[in-house]
């Protein structure tokens, strides 16, 4: 290694630098050139790697040009990505800098599959409306249900339950229409237990026994705000003659209060009397719900019709024309429109797993249990189909509440009881058994289409505080 001096100090000589020529013995000439010939070169090499970049560039912009690729922008990934194409065609979906904030894009929205309502041919009015004359005479048995049931002897793991401890044997005997004694709910337990639930203040259990006409629903757990039926719409002889029940809870309620919706003293909101339920007999509010949809022929023990309909629903028909076109003049003693786009319990019981609406597997139990005691898929070809479909959209029912009804009623009810909540799963099975067990013993059940439906109600989104808890 050789050295030179720099300001009075020995440096190393670095070999292959510009640096190294300046005091290299016999090269002082030269020294400048091979500077400029550096700087040369290194002008060559941008210049190289200039025209490298670009052509990169134009290769890549040529493929995304043809193949596609994605742009992200910032927030939410899924709802800006946009593809080259649409860039160049100038997407409405891009957003522009200059933009009005009021254009900003928004995530795609997925419409659901538009069922329109119908027209149905309603009375134009009603004037003391009368019930013909016989219609009551249907299928005519004695139903008396069970109200309480004992401690079975020498067991401590008994639990009383609202809907009782029904055998299978005791579930069977059921669906025969004859004069007997069924479960169907309201069981209370023995002495020295606490209530099996659904409990009423007195002063409400007095009103609810002199109604004749009910029109009902129910609001548990806050799930939905209150729906006042379109009084203008309403005659002033169903204002008069027709109790309107809204069932509640109390978290519902003190909700209601908070918002402004206050009982009177008369305890009506609206045309709604309210009347609290208070130590809800399932922790599932969808099987509370239950009760009252179903029971109404003993929560209301002197009425000869009820219409019940969910709470996401508000009347805009007058009851007494709906007892009259779907009840009187087919002469059925039981409504219930059809399911808008299932027919099939096979296909509810898909989309029910699918959209995780109850514990997949109580499903499939419940649904084995069906297809082993004779349930059969619905074939849509068959003109001899004992119904039009074997699955319902059970949110509005029309009863007279005849024998036949409120058996099919307190069956339905038990099926809810004993498997899941999901009424729609259970309701085809219960009315095919009650009909193939009672061949001599007709019911007339009156299953209209879903767009009668519409007609009568409007419809709303449900109000969920909380996720729903999959049971």
């Amino acid at each position: 290694m050789t050295f030179f001096k720099q300001n009075s100090e020995l440096l190393p000589e670095r070999r292959g630098v510009p640096g190294s020529v300046f005091d290299s013995p016999g090269r002082g000439d030269n020294a400048f050139r091979v500077v400029r010939r550096g700087r040369r070169f290194g002008r060559f090499i941008k210049l190289r790697f200039r025209h490298s970049v670009f052509v990169l560039a134009a290769l890549f912009l040529t493929y995304s040009a043809t193949f596609g690729f994605k742009v992200f922008f910032n927030g939410n990934m899924d709802s800006n990505l946009l593809t080259f194409q649409e860039v160049q065609q100038g997407s409405s979906n891009v957003v522009k800098p200059q933009q009005e904030s009021s254009n900003v894009v928004k995530p795609p929205i997925k419409h659901r599959k538009q069922h329109p309502p119908c027209k149905v041919e309603f009375l134009e009015s009603v004037n003391d409306p009368v019930e013909p004359k016989n219609f009551m005479n249907f299928t005519q048995f004695s139903l008396e249900y069970i109200d309480k049931e004992d401690k079975p002897f020498g067991t401590n793991m008994y639990k009383p339950r609202f809907g009782g401890h029904q055998t299978l044997q005791e579930r069977e005997k059921s669906f025969y229409a004859k004069n007997q004694t069924l479960h169907c709910g309201f069981v209370s337990a023995p002495p020295g237990f606490s209530s099996t639930g659904f409990d009423l203040d007195e002063k409400d259990k007095t009103f609810m026994s002199t109604c004749k006409v009910v029109v009902s629903s129910c609001i548990f757990g806050s799930s939905d705000f209150l729906r006042r039926p379109t009084k203008k719409l309403i005659s002033d002889f169903s204002q008069k003659n027709v109790c309107f029940v809204m069932f509640v809870d109390e978290q519902t309620l003190s909700t209601l209060s908070s918002e402004g919706n206050n009982p009177d003293d008369g305890g009506y909101i609206g045309m709604w009397r309210i009347v609290t339920v208070r130590n809800l007999p399932y922790e599932d509010m969808r099987k509370t719900g239950k009760v009252p949809k179903f029971l109404s022929h003993r929560l209301f023990p002197s009425s000869r019709y009820s219409i019940w309909l969910d709470s996401k629903m508000r009347l805009q028909v007058d009851p007494m024309l709906i007892i009259e076109y779907f009840l009187w003049r087919n002469r059925s003693e039981y409504a219930i429109s059809n399911h808008y786009d299932r027919h099939c319990v096979w296909e509810e019981v898909v989309r029910n797993k699918l959209l995780n609406k109850y514990n997949a597997t109580a499903i499939d139990e419940q649904f084995i249990f069906y297809q082993s005691d004779g349930l059969t898929k619905f074939d849509p070809s068959n003109p001899n189909n004992p119904l039009p479909s074997y699955v319902p959209e059970g949110s509005f029912i029309i009863r007279a509440h005849t024998p036949m009804s409120n058996l099919l009623s307190c069956l339905w009810f038990n099926e809810v009881d004993r498997f899941t909540s999901r009424d729609q799963l259970s309701f085809g099975y219960t009315y095919l058994k009650l009909r193939r067990m009672n061949p001599n013993s007709p019911f007339y059940l009156n299953m209209f289409q879903d767009c009668e439906r519409r007609s009568m109600a409007k419809l709303f989104r449900h109000r969920q505080l909380t996720p729903p808890a999959v049971t």
